[in-house]
C-alpha cells in the first residue's frame, strides 16, 4: 500500500511542475476529461436504477454489477474478463494441474466459441475435437451472443454428466453433434517416451508441474537408453498446447539455452517492461532439438518455440501456431473474485511480436487426415514385395558375421518402425527423421 501511495505522490508532483509552464490548457483539458467521466458514471447509475425498477423480472443486484464489470473487460480483447469467486478458485486449481470439464482450451471469434486445442487424454480429445473447430450450440442452445465465460459455463457441469456440442469444422459440409461425458481432467504436463533413438517430450500444458515433469522425464528416459551419447536428439512436441504460465515457459526455454534473451514483455508504460534471460546449463547437452507446433500451439508454447527458433537452438516443424502474443495478469479483487487483464505483449529474442501472426515453422509439415477405411484399402492394394531372399536356390551371404547380420536386422527393424510411425503421426515421424539425419551428418568423435 505504501508503495502505491509513493507512486501516486510522485505523479502528482510531476504534474505540478509541468503545470507551471502550460497551466491553462492542461488544467482545462483535465477538467474536461473528468467531467466526461463523471457524466458517464452518472449515466451508468441511471441505467442501473432503471433496470432494477422497470425490468420485466426482478434482477439480482450483484449479478447485474458483475455482468457490467465483465462486459467492460471483455470489450477490451478476447482474453480479459471478470472471474467470479467460483471461477477464480477453479482457475487456481487448473494451474495446479487438475480440474473438472471437457478438456478443451477455447477462445472467442466473431461471436462463436473456437477451439484453441483439445487436451491430451480428455473427453474432448478422445471424441475427436480438433483445433480450429467452432462450437455453435451446447445441448441444442446457440452460444452466439454469449460472452466466452457464459459459453464456458454452459459446458461445465457435474463429473459424469453428458453434454452434446454442435461443431462446425472447415472441410465439413454440415455441422455435426458430438456427445461427451464430463470428467475430472488430470493433467500430466509432460510425457516422455522413446521413438527410435530420439527422446520425445510431449508437453500438454504449462502449469506448476511442467518444468519438474520435463526435467524428471528427460533424465529418466536418457538413463534408460544408456546415456545422452546414445540418443540422436530431442523432439519437443508442443502441438495443441494452449499455453499457461509464463514462468514455466521461461523455465522450459532456459532448460535448453546456455545464454541470451528468452522473452521480453512490454506494457503501455515502458518502465513496466521485463526481459528474461537464460542461465548457463543445457539439459540436452547440446543434442539437436526439433520443436513441433500447429494451429493449437498458443501463448506459452509460442514463447518456447520462438525462443529456441531465434537462438537457432531448435528446428521448428509443423504448421503456423495460434498467434496469441499477449500477457494476462490475474489481479485479486475484494470478495474473492479476480480480474484477468491483458497488461503486456511479449516479444521473442529477435524482437518480433507474434500477436495475430503466430510462429512460422522452419519446415512446414501438414498432418494428413486419414479416412477410417483408408488403412484397409492401402493394405489390400499394396502387393507384397519379393526379394532375393525369397528365391529358391539363392546363394547365402557368408561374408558377414552373426553380429553383423544381427546389427543389419536391428537397423532394418528401426526403419520399419519409423515407417509405421509415419502412418500414425506423420509430423512426429518427420521430426525423428530430421534428428536421425543430423546425427548421421555429425562428425565422428575422435
Amino acid at each position: 500500500m505504501k508503495k502505491f501511495v509513493m507512486a501516486a505522490l510522485g505523479g502528482t508532483l510531476a504534474g505540478a511542475v509541468a503545470t507551471t509552464q502550460v497551466a491553462g490548457p492542461l488544467v482545462a483539458q483535465e477538467a474536461g476529461n473528468q467531467a466526461t467521466v463523471y457524466e458517464q458514471l452518472d449515466l451508468f447509475g441511471d441505467i442501473f436504477e432503471r433496470i432494477r425498477a422497470q425490468y420485466v423480472e426482478e434482477v439480482d443486484d450483484k449479478e447485474l454489477i458483475e455482468a457490467a464489470i465483465n462486459g467492460m473487460l471483455t470489450s477490451l480483447d478476447p482474453h480479459s474478463s471478470y472471474l467470479s469467486p467460483d471461477d477464480a478458485a477453479a482457475m487456481r486449481v487448473q494451474t495446479r494441474g487438475e480440474f473438472g470439464g471437457l478438456g478443451i482450451e477455447v477462445t472467442q471469434e466473431e461471436g462463436f466459441v473456437k477451439v484453441v486445442s483439445p487436451i491430451d487424454s480428455t473427453p474432448a480429445a478422445e471424441a475427436g475435437i480438433e483445433a480450429g473447430d467452432f462450437i455453435t450450440h451446447v445441448d441444442g442452445e446457440s452460444v452466439l451472443g454469449l460472452s466466452l465465460d457464459e459459453a464456458v459455463e454452459k459446458m461445465r457441469g457435474p463429473v459424469g454428466s453428458e453434454i452434446v456440442i454442435t461443431i462446425v469444422r472447415e472441410g465439413e459440409a454440415e455441422p455435426f453433434d458430438v456427445s461427451l461425458v464430463r470428467d475430472t481432467i488430470k493433467l500430466q504436463a509432460v510425457r516422455a517416451r522413446v521413438e527410435g533413438d530420439a527422446v520425445v517430450l510431449r508437453v500438454t500444458t504449462f502449469n506448476d508441474q511442467t518444468f519438474p515433469n520435463l526435467e524428471e522425464g528427460l533424465k529418466k528416459t536418457v538413463e534408460e537408453l544408456g546415456g545422452m551419447e546414445q540418443i540422436s536428439g530431442i523432439v519437443l512436441d508442443l502441438r495443441n498446447n494452449p499455453g499457461g504460465l509464463l514462468t514455466q515457459a521461461i523455465r522450459v526455454s532456459d532448460a535448453f539455452l546456455e545464454k541470451g534473451e528468452i522473452v521480453s514483455t512490454r506494457g503501455r508504460d515502458p518502465a513496466d517492461g521485463d526481459r528474461y534471460n537464460a542461465t548457463p546449463g543445457d539439459l540436452a547437452e547440446g543434442k539437436p532439438i526439433v520443436v513441433l507446433i500447429n494451429g493449437g500451439s498458443a501463448s506459452a508454447s509460442e514463447i518456447v518455440a520462438g525462443a529456441l527458433q531465434d537462438h537457432r537452438r531448435a528446428i521448428v516443424v509443423g504448421t503456423k501456431s495460434f498467434g496469441k502474443g499477449s500477457v494476462q495478469t490475474v489481479m485479486p479483487l475484494r470478495g474473492d473474485g479476480a480480474m484477468r487483464l491483458t497488461t503486456a505483449r511479449y516479444y521473442t529474442p529477435s524482437g518480433r511480436s507474434i500477436q495475430n501472426l503466430g510462429v512460422s515453422p522452419d519446415i512446414v509439415v501438414q498432418q494428413p487426415r486419414r479416412s477410417p477405411n483408408e488403412e484397409e484399402d492401402e493394405a489390400a492394394d499394396t502387393p507384397r514385395s519379393r526379394s532375393e531372399a525369397d528365391l529358391r536356390g539363392r546363394l547365402d551371404n557368408d561374408s558377414l558375421s552373426e553380429d553383423e547380420i544381427r546389427q543389419i536386422e536391428e537397423e532394418r527393424a528401426k526403419a520399419e518402425k519409423a515407417a509405421e510411425l509415419r502412418d500414425e503421426d506423420y509430423q512426429l515421424a518427420y521430426a525423428v527423421d530430421i534428428l536421425r539425419g543430423l546425427t548421421a551428418l555429425a562428425p565422428a568423435a575422435e
